[in-house]
């Protein structure tokens, strides 16, 4: 318990630095681009673009909490995409159709996470071999179903979820905001968030102490793929059209944000706050990179290396706590 309880003060630590480096972007960036910066258009923009891998980092950070990983998640998130978009189309694009495809893509990430839950927690396959197949089976499912080609001719209505605003506010970033809420209440304020956590720091002595550990993988992966598949609805909406290249790049951007949001990859440590922040601070990069006209492939490149930097970080933070106590 304790350990736990020192775990959460160091994420507290954490998430004050991302916000404290989130002002400073803005300060930079307000100096130097103050009109294209701090434009309306600019932060809506940004809104609008950083729910569909926020969410996959939100699915991330619930696995890696767990003690594993979820690298399946763009695939899910494609797959449950192209599902709702074949519904929508083969239903005639009606507001029925829109509804039914969206219930239909939030079934299809709940069934593919619980699959990938009882494959980790029941056969006790390590969760990157069940992931990493996990994306090439989903993938290959949403080819069967498209052929290879994009599906198009999705109705203008179904566009409001990922493009449409309220009150100035992108509908997708609402979405996400709510998702985040969601997995802060689950995550501090309720016994799954405790238990999720035990397991992710030892599932031996979770075990013994009365924890059903398959009971709390296979919650954990289930929401985990419904989280991806509200990304797929986005992705799908904003592009209007369902392919299964869509997203390639986010497997890699979401353990980034995570690990950067105070995520321990080795289990029980995690927050929800801190993986928004860290959200927030690599869209802020990304808009500013844009903006001053850096090369996407630098941007990529960069990306990387800060995940090196973060891991190197925290392990070597992890060994000085340990000579320390």
């Amino acid at each position: 318990m304790e350990k736990i309880q020192n775990r959460l003060r160091s994420s507290d630590k954490n998430s004050m630095m991302l916000f404290l480096i989130a002002v400073v972007i803005f300060l930079v960036m307000g100096i130097l681009e103050p009109s294209s910066f701090l434009g309306i258009k600019n932060i809506q923009g940004m809104c609008t673009q950083l729910p569909e891998f926020g969410l996959i980092a939100f699915g991330m950070m619930l696995a890696m909490i767990s003690g594993g990983i979820d690298l399946s998640l763009v695939g899910i998130a494609n797959f449950a995409g192209i599902v709702s978009a074949s519904i929508i189309v083969r239903m005639g694009g009606g507001g029925f159709s829109i509804l039914a495809g969206c219930i239909a893509a939030i079934v299809v990430g709940a069934v593919c996470g619980c699959f990938n839950g009882f494959m980790i927690g029941y056969l006790q396959i390590p969760a990157m071999l069940v992931t990493l197949c996990g994306l090439q089976l989903y993938t290959g499912c949403g080819l069967m179903i498209t052929k290879g080609p994009a599906i198009t001719g999705l109705p203008e209505a179904y566009s409001f979820l990922g493009n449409g605003m309220i009150l100035g506010v992108p509908v997708a970033f609402l979405i996400f905001i709510a998702a985040g809420v969601v997995v802060y209440f689950l995550l501090r304020s309720t016994i799954y968030g405790q238990h999720v956590r035990y397991m992710g720091t030892n599932s031996m002595a979770s075990r013994y102490s009365g924890i059903n550990n398959l009971a709390v993988t296979i919650k954990t992966y289930m929401m985990s793929g419904i989280l991806g598949s509200l990304a797929g609805l986005i992705m799908v909406s904003r592009y209007n059209s369902a392919k299964t290249d869509y997203g390639s790049s986010y497997t890699l951007l979401s353990l980034l944000i995570v690990v950067l949001g105070g995520t321990n990859p080795d289990g029980g440590k995690g927050s929800a706050i801190g993986v928004f922040l860290s959200v927030v601070v690599l869209q802020l990069v990304s808009s500013a990179f844009n903006i001053m006209r850096v090369d996407s492939s630098l941007k990529t490149f960069v990306w990387g290396v800060i995940l090196i930097i973060v891991i190197v970080a925290e392990q070597l933070g992890n060994k000085r706590r340990m000579r320390n106590a």
